[in-house]
């Protein structure tokens, strides 16, 4: 399907440009790279450190002890190369656990992050289709209304109705253009808000094709629950949350525990204390194991502990409140979806009813048999249904998406998809 035609965007197009200007979702893969450098930092602090100390120095040494002062200007040099090496230190251990797991959170958020983009833009796409829709509806009554006002007028000008009749489609007509002002409102609204996405106005939307199989989603609810439990992204990260504030707790129990370190050094130097001079290099090896055991911080290192704690009683207890969330939306996405689908069939049952009414009323209006107010009212009833009919089939598509974001199974094949339902050609929405 071209998408250039006419300059006109289908779905795929405005979800191209929502993934090249989305700030929300540039975020979320900035934040999986910030767990990644977050692991790598806490493996680091497990590997050796190597650091190397050099110093050269211009010195004076004047010395005055019972005789005339003496004074000497030296050279200082000193070397040192330093290796050391955890040995035990759990902190540490725990810590690269940690962010292990918040690596995959990040990473985890990022893909639920990538799902929320796709609903959005079908969301906002067929928001500005139904909008669109609303105001043609309205409009086509307007001129509709506009053509019975004028033979309602030459009626009464050759005195075969009342000026009452005159007023009642007045009226009506006063009430479809406020209604009209209402949808230019609607219509300017929805395409801004798809505007957010994409950081461009859209030009041209695809409109939605007549002849769509809207087919029921299959399956128990039950069942698709347990499913949305497992394969939800957001929740999964939540999981992943919950594993991090875990070892953190485990990070500040540890800090009640000895640290080992294993330290090679090697020092050259022809300076002593003060930089008095030695006379000579003296070059020094030492090989040594630091014992650090902490006695008393002040309550610091307990207080840290009693906040990962409730860090991590927050972690669950936002864990328990997303569960009954997606809960919800998997259930209402999934009846919602179905009622719809009866709902677009009852709904062209309704329209062809009120089409009949309508024309029948029309016929009996001519001959003298009905009021004109019977026909504003069947017309009425058409263009409602016309409008609900067409609310009714943008409400199934974005339902049904819903609910494949809330199962965690939306693709971009689903998105190709409804692509597929889209046709360039301009049409009139009223089947």
């Amino acid at each position: 399907m071209n998408s250039s035609t006419g300059h006109t965007e289908d779905l795929l197009t405005i979800y191209q440009q929502a993934l090249e200007a989305d700030p929300q979702l540039k975020t979320a893969a900035m934040k999986e790279q910030i767990g990644s450098a977050q692991k790598g930092q806490s493996l680091g602090a497990m590997l050796p450190q190597i650091s190397g100390n050099a110093n050269w120095s211009l010195n004076n040494q004047k010395t005055n002890l019972s005789g005339p002062s003496a004074s000497k200007n030296y050279q200082g040099n000193r070397y040192t190369v330093s290796l050391t090496q955890t040995v035990l230190d759990f902190a540490k251990f725990w810590d690269w656990r940690r962010a292990q797991e918040v690596e995959n959170q990040y990473a985890l958020e990022n893909i639920s992050a990538q799902h929320e983009l796709m609903f959005k833009v079908v969301e906002k796409y067929f928001n500005v289709l139904e909008a669109q829709d609303q105001l043609y509806f309205i409009e086509s009554e307007k001129e509709a209304t506009i053509k019975q006002l004028e033979q309602v007028q030459k009626q009464y000008a050759k005195q075969l109705i009342l000026i009452t009749d005159i007023y009642e489609v007045e009226a009506r007509l006063d009430q479809i253009k406020a209604s009209a002002i209402e949808a230019e409102t609607q219509l300017v609204i929805a395409k801004e808000s798809l505007k957010e996405l994409t950081n461009s106005e859209p030009v041209g939307l695809f409109k939605l094709r007549d002849n769509i199989d809207f087919k029921p989603l299959e399956g128990k609810l039950e069942d698709w629950i347990a499913v949305a439990k497992s394969e939800n992204p957001l929740l999964a990260a939540q999981i992943k949350a919950i594993a991090a504030a875990s070892d953190n707790v485990a990070v500040q129990k540890s800090r009640y525990l000895p640290v080992v370190d294993m330290q090679l050094s090697y020092n050259s130097t022809n300076t002593g204390y003060q930089s008095i001079s030695l006379g000579t290099s003296y070059d020094t090896q030492v090989a040594a194991i630091n014992v650090s055991v902490p006695l008393f911080t002040g309550g610091t290192t307990t207080n840290r502990m009693y906040e990962a704690q409730y860090r991590l009683s927050i972690s669950q207890y936002e864990n328990d409140s997303k569960i009954r969330a997606l809960i919800k939306e998997t259930s209402d996405s999934f009846l919602s979806s179905n009622a719809s689908v009866k709902r677009i069939k009852a709904t062209q049952k309704a329209l062809e009813s009120t089409i009949k009414a309508r024309e029948s009323l029309e016929t009996g209006f001519r001959y003298g048999n009905q009021t004109i107010g019977d026909v504003i009212i069947a017309q009425q009833n058409e263009y409602k249904a016309k409008r609900d009919l067409s609310v009714a089939k943008y409400t199934y598509i974005k339902n049904k998406i819903r609910f494949l974001q809330s199962t965690g199974l939306i693709t971009d094949t689903n998105m190709r998809e409804v692509n597929d339902w889209l046709q360039l050609t301009v049409h009139t929405p009223d089947s």
